[in-house]
C-alpha cells in the first residue's frame, strides 16, 4: 500500500440492492447518502402529518368544550325560567279570585256613598257596611291586592283607563280629575285599571 492510499479517507462502499423483475435478478448500486436523504424526507412528512392531526384534535376538543358550555348555560336558563314560573304561579294564584271579589268592594263603596248622600240613612247599617268593607279590603291587601285611587295624579295608561277628558283651569293637562272606578294591582301586576276622567288643556 502506498503512502497516498493510506492518507486518503476510506471511500463508502455502495449498497447493492437486488430487484427481481419477472425472474431476472438485477443489481442496482445505491449510495448510502441517498438512503439517508430518503429517510429524512419520510421523517419530515411524518412529523408534519402528526402536527396536522394534533391541530385537528385540539380543534375538536375546543368545539366539544364550547358545546358543553352552551349546554350548561341552556340548562341554567331553563332552571331559572322554571323557578320564575313557579314563583309567579304562587304570587298570582289569587289573581282571578281577587278580580271576582272587586265588584263586591265596588258595591259596598257605592252603598256607603249612597248612605252618606241620604238623610234617612240608618247609622247602624252604615257602620256595618263600613266594617264589612274594611275587612274585605284588609283581607285583599293582606294577600297582595293593592287599591289604586289616582285622583290628582298624572294619567298613566298602564294603570288607568280614560273614560272622558274635560277642560280644567285648576289642574295640569293630562291629570286625573275624577275616579269613576278604582283600580287594583296584585303583586305589581294590573288586575283592573282605574276608570278615570282626565283634564285637558
Amino acid at each position: 500500500m502506498s503512502s497516498d492510499e493510506a492518507a486518503s479517507p476510506e471511500q463508502e462502499e455502495p449498497v447493492v440492492v437486488e430487484i427481481d423483475t419477472q425472474g431476472d435478478t438485477q443489481s442496482i448500486d445505491v449510495e448510502q447518502g441517498d438512503v439517508e436523504v430518503a429517510s429524512a424526507d419520510d421523517a419530515a412528512v411524518s412529523i408534519e402529518s402528526l402536527q396536522e392531526q394534533l391541530l385537528a384534535a385540539q380543534a375538536k376538543v375546543q368545539d366539544q368544550q364550547d358545546s358543553v358550555l352552551r349546554a350548561q348555560a341552556e340548562v341554567q336558563n331553563m332552571r331559572r325560567r322554571a323557578e320564575r314560573d313557579v314563583a309567579n304561579a304562587h304570587k298570582f294564584a289569587l289573581e282571578k279570585f281577587s278580580a271576582d271579589l272587586l265588584p263586591v268592594v265596588d258595591t259596598l263603596e257605592r252603598a256607603l256613598q249612597s248612605a252618606a248622600d241620604s238623610d234617612n240613612a240608618d247609622d247602624s247599617t252604615q257602620e256595618g257596611v263600613e266594617l264589612t268593607l274594611k275587612m274585605l279590603t284588609d283581607t285583599l291587601k293582606k294577600h297582595g291586592v293593592e287599591q289604586n285611587d289616582p285622583i290628582g295624579e298624572p294619567f298613566n295608561p298602564e294603570l288607568h283607563q280614560a273614560m272622558s277628558m274635560q277642560p280644567s283651569p285648576d289642574m295640569e293637562p293630562n291629570t286625573v280629575m275624577a275616579v269613576l272606578q278604582k283600580g287594583y294591582t296584585l303583586g305589581g301586576r294590573l288586575v283592573r285599571p282605574a276608570m278615570v276622567v282626565v283634564s285637558q288643556a
